[in-house]
């Protein structure tokens, strides 16, 4: 498993994965941070950006702030490297 680095935008009124915040990558959702809503919407987001189930995103850290750790499987962190996009 690889670890990717999330700055999560609850409540954007575009959701959707892209972009950099630092060295972060950014993953925006709709739903605001209340009762761990927002953290499901960010596993759900990253899950569908990388194609990948949901199951296999987990946050490992981060879990109440906007900067998370996410562990995602190693077959795709090239692929979360690319939604960076250029430094």
């Amino acid at each position: 498993m690889a670890i990717v680095s999330v700055w999560a935008k609850p409540g954007s009124k575009k959701p959707g994965v892209g972009g950099r915040h630092g060295d972060a990558l950014i993953v925006a959702v709709a739903a605001r941070p209340i009762d761990g809503r927002a953290n499901d919407a960010v596993v759900a987001t990253l899950a569908e950006a990388l194609n990948v189930a949901k199951r296999e995103v987990r946050i490992v850290g981060g879990h109440t702030g906007r900067a998370k750790r996410v562990e995602v499987p190693d077959r795709v962190a090239a692929r979360a490297a690319e939604l960076l996009g250029p430094a």
